[in-house]
């Protein structure tokens, strides 16, 4: 892992995949920890917040342009960033099962499954992980 390529990128790629990577250990902490503890509640929203960062930050990141400056992945930031608020909304009014439901797809869609698209050949992430 070669991580000045990824510090040496125009801000805000590396504000954005640096709060990425910490969204991603958190999250997985926050699995495997108990739930409705003030530590989770703390924890939960330090996730939130490092979303909000990825999410919005997306917006300055427009490396594929589809539609002027804006690709598919920026619908999925503006609805990340709806469903955040939404799971706090839920979690807040005793929904509980709601609130898993959108945090496990947030972790999932947001961070996992789009995160492994930066990994395509000649994306920054690939070549911070694999040297390439």
């Amino acid at each position: 892992m070669d991580l000045s390529l990824l510090a040496a990128e125009q801000q805000p790629i590396p504000l954005h995949a640096y709060a990425a990577f910490l969204a991603i250990l958190l999250g997985a902490i926050q699995f495997a920890g108990p739930k409705g503890t003030a530590t989770h509640r703390y924890l939960g929203y330090t996730w939130v917040g490092l979303m909000l960062v990825v999410s919005v930050s997306s917006f300055w990141i427009n490396t594929i342009n589809l539609v002027g400056p804006f690709s598919p992945i920026h619908i999925l930031s503006a609805f990340t960033i709806w469903s955040l608020f939404e799971a706090v909304k839920a979690a807040r009014k005793g929904r509980i099962q709601r609130h898993k439901r959108f945090m496990q797809l947030m972790y999932l869609l947001a961070l996992l499954v789009t995160g492994a698209f930066t990994l395509l050949p000649g994306r920054t992430m690939n070549a911070v992980l694999f040297g390439v």
